[in-house]
């Protein structure tokens, strides 16, 4: 136990613990925020130790807003959910000074008037939403899929960037990146190899590593570091520009980059970004390109969103590193529609921050256009700094040992011949039996937007079908819990989750059994219109190729491929096994017919707009549309409907000029409530 100084009563210690948290949040910020430190490190210490001191011998004085949270706490159990209110979007890429000039015309057209844009470096680390009532930190989320992301408040106050307590008492949610500056992921690396550990490939999987730590005392010690670049929310009191947002940021106390500026023009902007991608290298974190925001608000808010990105923001990727390696082999993988493609086995190299060990080659076409030999140096970069690709060979450093590959005439799985289909380029295994298809045809159907079977991955499969207890996705159904047991690495805990997983897939609605069976050019979006339109299995297998093709989205390829699947009998016998299984045959969303015309939310465009507190936002748009409306992100002459949470904005202004219906929640949980009675009545 830490000795206080002298003996002090509880009265005195709690003023004590005030003074010490003030003073060392504000050595804090002087530090990390403002790079002008007021005290030496010692004194900071002595100052801290105090703290220590004095909370562990009076723990009910200890807060959340106190410097001792940095050093994190007890292990969690796990990360809860958090819905964000305003998703998390990704945004568009750019990766030429062109594409952002057609950015800018697409601006300017739409706004007709004078633009200036906000330009910001584009961190490699993790973003995240940081929640403040009345100035205190309440809640740090990931940005997860960009609706729903998970708790990680605990681990996120250990990092000292993120300010515990605001310098004004406003409630605001803030965005930003965490993020391993270079030196950090250095040392941890080093740390981690005499461990004898694996070493994290790059910064940014080190800070997403660390920040899915359950124990704090654990990502204390990897010293992550923070930048704030944006407010979100309607009615916030903050100037009205993205440059000026990042200043007022400054002043209630968070960590701002310095490289951030404000540009008039598009030239400026694309000086900007060729200035940064000569410094990036010298800079003391990763960053992968320059992000470019309208700067005006009204002007954002004008322009609005599409489903996945804002349009007034677009990312400008830096090209990708190109390196030089060996490649020592080819291997051939066959995928799950049979098509064959040949990957680059590389003598390790970095790139891009990242070790390369493997490249596509794409298909045999790529190879003899690009005289690719195996024992060539090759020149390596990643597309969009993401997917490994051979660009060319360094035909200057052939020895002449180097041996031509030629594309295989048979599977290398099975042994069936390949062939071309429809002039495409891929050879492909066209047996329907072929183990490999069969593999990767089993990992596609337990997948997450297919039959989502949890605990049930890509290695599971592996090592299922690699035992013989599964020949076919219908063997899944049967799994014996002992023959399971007797695997390796299988224990009672996850064979049981496993099979319960798989139990709770049998109540799928129809639209996965389609997408998850992976009958060729039928995506999600597809199956989903045809379990819509046909509403049972036994309908859509026996629909003919005319009415296939009278079904909107679906195209003369799509009927074409869906009438060859169900004429083939290995897959009429495959669908009488799921069937036999207790699988659902059957859609259960919503239909025509089940939404009658008297709903009011039948054939309407609903907007939700502010915070509801009943309803999360995926929850009203799933009773919406249920009912047979349409939810959209933005107000216009064609909204029907506006629904109104608290502290809506100029949507709900934007409404009452154009005359749309307003409710508020309480209309809508109340309108809910009433069709959910009926329905249950009708039944």
């Amino acid at each position: 136990m830490r000795k206080v100084g002298k003996k002090v009563d509880k009265r005195e210690a709690e003023v004590r613990l005030q003074q010490l948290k003030k003073q060392l949040n504000k050595y804090n910020e002087q530090y990390h925020v403002h790079d002008a430190p007021e005290v030496s490190d010692v004194v900071y210490d002595q100052l801290f130790h105090e703290l220590l001191a004095l909370e562990e011998a009076f723990p009910s004085l200890v807060t959340d807003d106190s410097p001792s949270t940095r050093i994190g706490g007890k292990p969690l159990k796990a990360f809860t959910k958090v819905h964000h209110r305003v998703p998390m979007l990704s945004l568009g890429n750019a990766f030429s000074s062109q594409t952002l000039r057609e950015f800018d015309e697409r601006i300017r057209h739409a706004l007709e008037e004078d633009v200036a844009y906000a330009c910001e470096l584009k961190f490699d680390g993790l973003a995240v939403s940081l929640t403040y009532e009345e100035g205190r930190l309440i809640r740090g989320a990931t940005r997860g899929d960009g609706t729903t992301g998970e708790d990680i408040t605990r681990n996120l106050k250990t990092i000292t960037d993120i300010p515990l307590v605001l310098r004004q008492p406003v409630s605001i949610e803030v965005r930003g990146e965490a993020y391993m500056p270079k030196k950090a992921f250095v040392a941890l690396n080093e740390a981690r190899l005499l461990a004898e550990e694996a070493p994290f490939m790059n910064p940014r999987n080190a800070a997403a590593g660390s920040l899915r730590q359950l124990d704090p005392k654990a990502v204390a010690k990897r010293k992550l570091a923070f930048f704030a670049y944006g407010l979100v929310g309607e009615g916030l009191g903050a100037p009205i520009s993205q440059y000026e947002r990042l200043r007022y940021l400054h002043q209630l106390g968070f960590r701002v980059n310095k490289e951030a500026a404000r540009c008039e023009t598009i030239d400026d902007v694309i000086s900007y970004v060729e200035k940064q991608q000569v410094a990036r290298h010298e800079l003391p974190y990763e960053i992968d390109g320059v992000v470019v925001k309208v700067d005006a608000l009204p002007q954002q808010e004008r322009l609005g969103f599409t489903a996945r990105s804002p349009r007034w923001a677009i990312a400008f990727k830096f090209p990708a590193e190109e390196v030089t390696t060996t490649l020592q082999a080819i291997e051939l993988n066959v995928g799950r529609t049979g098509v064959v493609t040949p990957t680059a086995q590389l003598a390790p190299v970095l790139v891009a921050g990242t070790t390369v060990q493997r490249a596509s080659l794409h298909n045999e076409d790529f190879i003899r256009q690009k005289d690719v030999r195996i024992g060539d140096t090759v020149m390596i970069r990643k597309a969009g700094d993401i997917i490994p690709e051979v660009v060319a060979v360094v035909e200057a450093q052939r020895t002449g040992k180097e041996k031509v590959f030629e594309m295989p005439r048979v599977c290398p799985e099975c042994e069936s011949e390949l062939v071309r289909l429809d002039e495409e380029v891929a050879l492909r295994c066209i047996n329907p039996m072929c183990p490999a298809q069969i593999r990767e045809g089993m990992i596609h159907f337990v997948s997450r937007q297919a039959m989502n079977i949890d605990g049930v991955g890509e290695k599971v499969i592996s090592q299922l079908f690699a035992h013989n207890l599964i020949q076919d996705v219908s063997d899944l159904y049967c799994l014996d819990k002992q023959a399971l047991l007797a695997l390796p690495r299988m224990g009672e805990k996850s064979v049981t989750q496993m099979l319960h997983a798989i139990e709770a897939s049998k109540k799928n609605s129809l639209e996965r059994l389609i997408f998850a069976l992976g009958i060729r050019f039928i995506g999600f979006k597809a199956s989903q219109t045809l379990a819509r339109t046909f509403k049972t299995m036994d309908e859509l297998r026996t629909a003919s190729e005319e009415s296939l093709i009278a079904v909107e989205e679906i195209g003369a390829k799509m009927a074409a491929s869906l009438v060859a699947y169900f004429s083939n009998e290995k897959a009429q016998a495959l669908l009488e096994k799921l069937r036999a299984y207790g699988v659902n045959m059957t859609y259960l969303g919503a239909t025509s017919e089940s939404v009658s015309s008297d709903t009011i939310f039948a054939g309407k465009t609903v907007v939700l707009t502010g915070k509801l507190t009943a309803w999360t936002r995926d929850e009203a748009k799933e009773a919406i549309e249920r009912l047979g409306g349409k939810v959209t992100g933005s107000v216009s002459k064609n909204t029907d409907l506006v629904i109104a949470g608290e502290d809506a904005g100029s949507k709900k202004a934007k409404a009452e000029s154009l005359g749309v219906d307003i409710w508020t929640e309480t209309d809508f949980s109340e309108a809910i409530a009433t069709l959910t009675e009926k329905e249950t009545e009708s039944k």
